[in-house]
Formats: structure tokens, C-alpha cells, sequence
């Protein structure tokens, strides 16, 4: 038996419950002097110039591929321009081409106002802006695989990748709570649990940036953590639109992952575009300057969404004018205005520091946090740098993606279809076959994804499975429509598939999504669409086997073609190698391992997290009323099969009664009981039976990943401080109270008693 010790670091409250939060950064003097020596020497408008980022297309010439210097002279010269992001074009450009790009910014910067401009890039998932550079699967998929390696592996790709083309600055890992099904940017988050987004999104952050966030070296960037906060719950489930989130969940969930990478050394973050609770959070100085920057004593910078700022008057109406717009945002604390197509933000910044709507020292603050974010990467010894990067588009990282793919993909049913048979005759189907588009989604060389077009050397679900087996068809049925729609589809092919369908042993049925990103990925049914689900029911109809595959962003409901399938496979977006991954493991040369990191809900008004109320399910009440509330999702989270079996034995807690001072002890015996190796993920929750607050029915507390050989045991030993399972009650202080607990871990449980009820006078223990 071999033991597996596992620290849980106190994602959700402070390292050991201290009782007062330390910084998030630890200055650095030989930084603060140089920060202050440059501030000393700058005009008014040269820092204003430094509070505003504006989008490369503002520099184009007329072939959109290279730099009009006239352009330059105006953004760099005139308005003294700090940072600028995003792609030429609107497309990846290559290593060689970015880098020249940004060499050209450089030198202009350094020759006009003598500080760097900081340039930035939205890698989603890899290097995911460079034609040339190394895709991973989408953060859902990492958080899949439950497995915090894949979260650092692809971090440190992304970093050495990126800084290789020049560019410190990532605008990455997205850490919005995914709690809400129809919001179109679920697959970039890692799901809908606070503790899974915190712990991976953790070793993301400490990928990036490397051991010493104040000395960033040329392998590593500055992240920016986004998007801060409580974005991704949505009332109307729209992107960008209001929500209404109770301030004790909105402190005790939502800022869990921020909160966690800010104490890693997070040094900038992006606000959320749209309102928590009726104020734009970009206008919401508790939460940006008090939460952070007071609470947390957190000196680095927090930068807007794209034309936030305009949105406080154009879009919320809490501003009447640009102006007001502007000061509303930095007194805030917004640190850089992201105004992609207008230098003229820099004059207004001008205008409200001598009216005096915007002060002296709020301009300075903000300025150094900007001057010491480039400090910090070494920008002012180094605005451009020689150095040769080998590793850059590896064969190890290529390696890393198809490993994370594999432990990403989850299979969900499986009614002995699965492994595939060597001799079967397989039919390839449905509008996600043959589609790498599809199997990236968006953040994809472009910003919608066009994952086809950059991409040809990889394969396509049916090409990776016409490598694997010998008897492979392909007959789409279902196409997406080329053009600006990403739902358009064309189902004039049903026929010819299902007439397929009748000459083959099985049907593999690929369905879901195309890819989208942020608004434009907005739905008005979380239902897969009509002509998918007619696919999937005309082919049912031949008698074959479906082995349905979802290849998709968010879950779309399929409760009433699910019966109708074998097996069904989730392989939300694992990217250039989710294909080879897929293949391996319908084969049976691969394991599954994978497993859901959001709750799969079965119907359109019934849209549950598994952290829901005790309160929300319960069995019908006696008397005249008989009110009732039922749980019925199609799978739950942490839901993932395998093709072998794990017995759960030996949860042993170490004390049947604790404090909020003590470490308690968590260990169970895992054993593989099948025929074949695997990989378990070893999930831990609590839950807290009674309550002053209607009490989470239960929360994850912690996870590992174990392989296993046949036969083989492993004990899992977690260290879970007691502190962690406070809450935040209904006067804001974090709670941990007297009473009854139970610790659960693979269908066992272990109850164990507070014996003193503690309250922390500080926001943030």
C-alpha cells in the first residue's frame, strides 16, 4: 500500500487562518526607489499616458500586417501612450512577426518618453495568439482532469511562448465562477466550484510569472487574473449584462480564486465589464480599492475590460460624460483605462487631474503601480531582449497537451458500447466531426476561433479515428453554415447519414457547438440545437449503437436524446491533440480519467450548481400544500466513468472534535478493483449539518489525481485546516460555528463536532 500526502493550502481563507492578511506582494526597495525616481521626472500628460492601453489596430498601416509610422509618431509621440495589446488583423500572427511588431513600440517608446510601453495578449489556452506557438485544452478541460500539473504545465507554456514574441503581459487565467450554464464564457473558466477555480487557477498564476513576481524573468509574464468579479452569473445569463449576487457568496465564493492568486503574487487583474448588484465594478470602489488594495495591501494594477470606461455613460448610465466616466473608474481604482480606439482618453485623464475631479495622488498611485508592473518585468533594463527560446513549440509541450487532453475528456455513460471493437464498422457523424474549430473554440488564432484555417496538420475527430481503426466512414448529416452565424447549420444531410448509418456496427455522433467568444456566443436556449437532435434521433431509429460525443463550450441539454445513446462522451475543448486523445480512449488504448467540473443540468428551468441550499431539495411536505423541491440534473459535478473500478475503504479522520486552530487529518485507502490501470480523482467534501445561515448542502475541499495499477491500493492523506470550514455569515464576518460536520470522500463519511463557535473581525483570515 503506498501512502499519497496531500497539503491543502487554505485556498478559501488565509494560509493557516491568520488572523491578519498579509500583503499580497512584498515590495521590493530597490523597485519603490527606481518606481519613484521615474514618477519625479514625468509630466502631467506623460502620466496620463500611462493610464490608457489602446488596441494595435490604432497603428496599422493599410495592409493591416505592419506599422504605419506616421501612427506611431501620434500614439507614442503626442499622447504618450503606456501599453497596447491585441492582434493585427484580428489574427495570430507568427513568433518572428509579433516580436518585430513589438521591437518597433519599443523603440519608439524608449526614444520618445524613455519608459517601455507594456504590450499584452489574451492567451486563453496556450500561446493561443501566435501561429506558431502551443495550444492546451481550454481551462474547463484542465479543470477536468482535476490534476493542478496541467493548470502549471500549460502556464509556463504560455509564458515562455509569449515572452519569446516580446510580450511580458497575459491576460490570463480567467477565474469567473462558471455557475450559470447559458453564460457563453463557461469554457474559459474552470467551472462552477470556488475551490477547484482557486486551486488552478493558483498554479497557473505561479506558471506564469515564476518564483518572484518582483523580478520576472525573460521565461515568464505578468498575468492578469480576470475578471474580477462576479462575472460569470449573469441574471439574464447574457454576456456582460447585471447580476445579483448575495454579498456573502460574493465574498465567500466569488472572491475565493481572486483572493488565492492575489496572495500568489498576482500583479495585475481585469475588472468585470458589466455590474454586481446594481454598480459597475468598474466604478465600485469597495470592492477594487477596499477588498484589494486596502484589505489585501495589493500594489499592482488593475486594468479595465475593452471600453469599459465608456460604458459607465454610453451603456450603465451611472456617468454623464467621458469625463465623468474617467474619474468615476480611476477614483475607483482602475489603474489603466483600456480604451482601445481612442488617445483622446489621455487628454480627458489631463483635463479631470487639473479640474480636479481626479487627484494629484490617486494620478500617482495609479502611475506607479503602472511604472513598477514594468519594473517588476524588467522592461526598463530590457524594453526588447536577445534570447534564443529552444523550447519554443516543443515536443514536450505538445506531449503536455495531449496528456491533458486525454485526463480532460469525460465519459459519462457507458452501457458496454465502450472500448470500441478493433473490427468495428464505425460511421463518423454529426457537424462537429470534422472540425478543428470546433475542438479549440474561441481564443483561437482569432478571437471567434478559426482553429481550421491555421491548423491543417492536425486532426479532426473522424481523421484521428480513421488513423485508429480500419472500418471508418464519415457522412456529416448536420454542417455548421460558413459565415458570421456560428448557430447556422445546414440539416439537408440527415438522410445520406442515417442511410450510412444502416451499413455500419456503430454510429459515433459528433454534436455540440461551434466555436464563439463572449457576446456573440449569447443564447436564448440552452437546448443543442433542434437539427442536432434530429440527427441523433433519425440515427437511433437505424437500430445501431450512438455513441454520442459532446464536443461543446457549456453543457447543452440533452435530456431527450440521452436515452437514446450507449455511451456518451464529453470532450468539451481539448484542442489540437483532443482528437488523437479521443481516438485513444474509444479505442481502450487510454483510460478515461476526466470529470465534470460544472453540474450537467437536464432541464431548462432546473439550473443547479452541487453547492445548492439544503433547503432546495427535500421530499413532498405533509399537509394541504405539499410543497416540495427536487435535485434532478443529468449528471452531477465530479460525475466521470472509467473502464475500471475504484473501492473506497479506511476514511479515517484524526480527532472526532476540533477548534478553528486545529489541522485535521483526512486519509482513505483508494483501490483499483478492475482489470485495468487508471487514474482516480479523489474529491473531498464537507458539510456543515446545521447552521446560522441556510448551510450548502456540501462543499469540495479538496482533490487529488492518483494512478493506480490493477489490484493496487494508495492511501490519500489531505491536511485540511479546520478554518476552512467557515463561512461568511449574514453580518459579513467570516464564521466557523459550534456544531455537527460531515467529511465525505468516494460514498464514505466521517462526522466529527466543532466544539466552539469562532468569529474573525477581519474580512479577508
Amino acid at each position: 500500500m503506498k501512502k499519497v500526502l496531500i497539503f491543502l493550502s487554505a485556498a478559501l481563507l488565509a494560509a493557516a487562518c491568520a488572523p491578519k492578511a498579509p500583503r499580497a506582494i512584498p515590495s521590493d526597495k530597490a523597485v519603490e526607489a527606481k518606481v519613484e525616481k521615474v514618477l519625479e521626472g514625468m509630466t502631467l500628460e506623460e502620466k496620463a499616458g500611462q493610464l490608457v492601453q489602446l488596441t494595435i489596430s490604432v497603428l496599422e498601416d493599410g495592409t493591416r500586417e505592419a506599422i504605419d509610422p506616421a501612427k506611431l509618431e501620434i500614439i507614442i509621440g503626442q499622447y504618450k501612450v503606456g501599453s497596447i495589446l491585441n492582434v493585427m488583423h484580428d489574427a495570430a500572427h507568427s513568433r518572428e512577426h509579433t516580436a518585430a511588431m513589438v521591437r518597433q513600440i519599443q523603440e519608439k517608446s524608449m526614444e520618445v518618453i524613455g519608459i517601455p510601453c507594456i504590450y499584452g495578449l489574451d492567451m486563453i489556452h496556450g500561446a493561443s495568439y501566435l501561429t506558431d506557438g502551443s495550444l492546451y485544452p481550454q481551462e474547463i478541460n484542465l479543470a477536468a482532469t482535476f490534476n493542478r500539473d496541467y493548470a502549471r504545465m500549460m502556464g509556463r507554456a504560455m509564458a515562455y511562448e509569449t515572452r519569446a514574441a516580446q510580450v511580458p503581459w497575459v491576460f490570463s487565467p480567467v477565474m469567473d465562477l462558471g455557475r450559470d450554464p447559458r453564460w457563453p464564457r463557461i469554457w474559459e473558466s474552470f467551472g462552477e466550484d470556488p475551490y477547484v477555480q482557486s486551486e488552478m487557477a493558483r498554479a497557473e498564476t505561479e506558471a506564469i510569472q515564476g518564483e518572484d513576481p518582483n523580478h520576472i524573468d525573460l521565461e515568464h509574464c505578468a498575468v492578469s487574473i480576470k475578471h474580477f468579479i462576479g462575472y460569470g452569473v449573469p441574471v439574464s445569463g447574457k454576456d456582460r449584462t447585471p447580476a445579483i449576487i448575495a454579498q456573502n457568496d460574493l465574498r465567500e465564493k466569488f472572491f475565493a480564486p481572486f483572493l488565492a492568486c492575489f496572495r500568489a503574487g498576482a500583479l495585475t487583474a481585469m475588472v468585470n465589464s458589466a455590474s454586481v448588484n446594481g454598480i459597475p465594478t468598474h466604478a465600485n470602489a469597495i470592492l477594487l480599492s477596499g477588498w484589494v488594495k486596502e484589505e489585501l495591501g495589493w500594489d499592482g494594477v488593475f486594468v479595465t475590460d475593452w471600453a469599459d470606461i465608456d460604458n459607465l455613460f454610453k451603456r450603465d448610465h451611472v456617468a454623464a460624460d467621458k469625463r465623468e466616466a474617467v474619474a468615476m473608474g480611476i477614483n475607483a481604482g482602475i489603474d489603466m483605462i483600456m480604451d482601445p480606439y481612442d488617445p483622446e482618453c489621455v487628454t480627458a485623464i489631463v483635463d479631470c487631474v487639473k479640474d480636479g475631479r481626479i487627484s494629484q495622488e490617486r494620478l500617482d498611485d495609479a502611475v506607479r503601480r503602472v511604472l513598477r508592473l514594468k519594473l517588476r518585468l524588467g522592461l526598463f533594463d530590457k524594453p526588447v531582449w536577445d534570447y534564443s527560446y529552444p523550447e519554443f513549440g516543443s515536443e514536450q509541450f505538445a506531449q503536455e497537451s495531449y496528456a491533458a487532453a486525454l485526463e480532460s475528456e469525460v465519459l459519462l455513460k457507458n452501457d458496454g458500447i465502450l472500448p470500441l471493437k478493433e473490427d468495428a464498422r464505425i460511421l463518423v457523424t454529426g457537424p462537429n466531426a470534422n472540425s478543428m474549430r470546433t475542438l479549440n473554440g474561441g481564443w483561437s488564432y482569432r478571437w471567434q476561433g478559426d482553429a481550421d484555417a491555421f491548423v491543417p496538420q492536425y486532426n479532426t475527430i473522424v481523421e484521428a479515428l480513421q488513423r485508429r481503426f480500419k472500418q471508418v466512414s464519415y457522412e456529416p448529416g448536420v454542417t455548421y453554415v460558413a459565415g458570421a452565424d456560428w448557430q447556422a447549420e445546414d440539416a439537408s444531410g440527415i438522410g445520406k447519414a442515417v442511410a450510412a448509418a444502416r451499413k455500419a456496427d456503430v454510429v459515433v455522433v459528433c454534436v455540440g457547438e461551434n466555436s464563439y467568444c463572449e457576446t456573440p456566443g449569447n443564447i436564448n436556449d440552452l437546448n443543442l440545437s433542434r437539427n442536432q437532435k434530429r440527427l441523433v434521433t433519425a440515427l437511433s431509429g437505424t437500430g445501431k449503437p450512438v455513441v454520442l460525443i459532446l464536443n461543446e463550450g457549456r453543457p447543452r441539454l440533452i435530456g431527450d436524446i440521452e436515452p437514446l445513446a450507449a455511451a456518451v462522451v464529453d470532450v468539451m475543448l481539448p484542442s489540437n491533440f483532443g482528437a488523437d486523445a479521443l481516438a485513444a480512449l474509444l479505442s481502450g488504448d487510454e483510460n478515461f480519467s476526466g470529470r465534470l467540473p460544472f453540474t450537467y443540468p437536464k432541464h431548462i428551468n432546473a439550473l443547479h450548481t452541487y453547492d445548492y441550499k439544503v433547503s432546495e431539495h427535500r421530499e413532498t411536505m405533509n399537509g394541504s400544500y405539499n410543497y416540495d423541491a427536487v435535485m434532478d440534473v443529468q449528471w452531477p459535478f465530479g460525475h466521470g466513468l472509467s473502464y475500471t473500478q475504484f473501492a473506497y475503504k479506511n476514511l479515517v479522520v484524526s480527532a472526532e472534535n476540533f477548534t478553528a486552530a486545529d489541522i485535521l487529518k483526512v486519509s482513505v485507502d483508494v483501490t483499483n478493483t478492475g482489470s485495468r490501470a487508471g487514474k482516480e480523482a479523489v474529491l473531498l467534501y464537507s458539510s456543515d449539518l446545521v447552521a446560522s445561515l441556510v448551510p450548502d448542502v456540501k462543499r469540495l475541499r479538496g482533490f487529488e489525481k492518483i494512478a493506480l495499477a490493477p489490484g493496487e491500493t494508495k492511501t490519500v492523506t489531505f491536511e485540511l485546516p479546520a478554518c476552512d470550514l467557515a463561512f461568511v455569515g449574514a453580518d459579513g464576518h467570516w464564521r466557523l460555528e459550534q456544531g455537527d460536520f460531515r467529511l465525505s470522500c468516494g460514498g464514505l463519511s466521517a462526522l466529527l463536532t466543532c466544539t466552539e463557535t469562532k468569529v474573525w473581525d477581519t474580512p479577508n483570515i
